[in-house]
């Protein structure tokens, strides 16, 4: 099977350069990759480089430590939206979730929801700093809310995807929400596995490498 609709091709790193974007975006057109995942500021480069191509802008918001004011993380979501994002992949609060304020992880989700419109929101848990029954817990409020992915990991914390997260998150969910894994997906054997358990989308730097089934990214993702 091919792997590229599944693929987020993803470029986040804090120094990433106009022509790194440039090389990502030409490599998503090439493959075909589902779309390409960028910090906002890059954004609208981006956007004008895929324009009348079959591959989406996706955008991280409050990333990646999601630490931020939920009115900031709303704001960057409205911006990143008008400047031509597709997609939003935002990071959960896990400072207050582990803080057990469970309203305000959930207000916090439901603005950067409500600042999204029609554009799809992807939530990222960060599993790997999470427990079993607090990833269920954030699942049900993102099912609640209507949110279009739950998502495993920034890949900038202490590990990424796991295949057991996946499957977890699959099943708390259910079938009408998507499941994205990211973080450490390097290769076609972990993709396989990932889409396995449950995953509908791969964040990944290692798009080429995956659906070529050769070599690996030392990137992040």
């Amino acid at each position: 099977m091919s792997y590229a609709k599944y693929i987020d091709h993803t470029l986040l790193a804090m120094n990433a350069t106009e022509d790194q974007i440039r090389k990502l975006c030409d490599e998503a057109k090439e493959y075909h990759f589902y779309s390409v995942c960028v910090n906002s500021g890059y954004v609208p480069l981006a956007a004008s480089l895929l324009k009348g191509s079959d591959v989406k802008v996706c955008s991280v918001v409050g990333f990646p430590l999601g630490a931020m004011l939920t009115s900031a993380k709303a704001f960057e979501t409205e911006m990143a939206v008008k400047a031509g994002a597709q997609e939003i992949d935002m990071v959960i609060n896990v400072g207050w979730l582990k803080s057990n304020d469970w309203q305000a992880v959930k207000n916090d989700i439901e603005a950067v929801f409500n600042a999204c419109g029609d554009v799809p929101l992807k939530v990222i848990l960060e599993t790997c700093l999470l427990s079993k029954d607090e990833i269920v817990k954030v699942c049900n409020i993102c099912k609640e809310i209507g949110v279009a992915f739950v998502k495993t990991s920034t890949g900038f914390s202490v590990s990424g995807a796991t295949v057991e997260d996946v499957k977890l998150m699959r099943e708390t969910v259910g079938d009408k929400m998507g499941v994205k894994a990211s973080g450490g997906i390097r290769d076609r054997a972990t993709a396989e596995k990932m889409v396995e358990a449950g995953a509908t989308r791969l964040g990944a730097s290692a798009g080429i490498a995956i659906v070529s089934g050769n070599g690996t990214s030392s990137g992040n993702y």
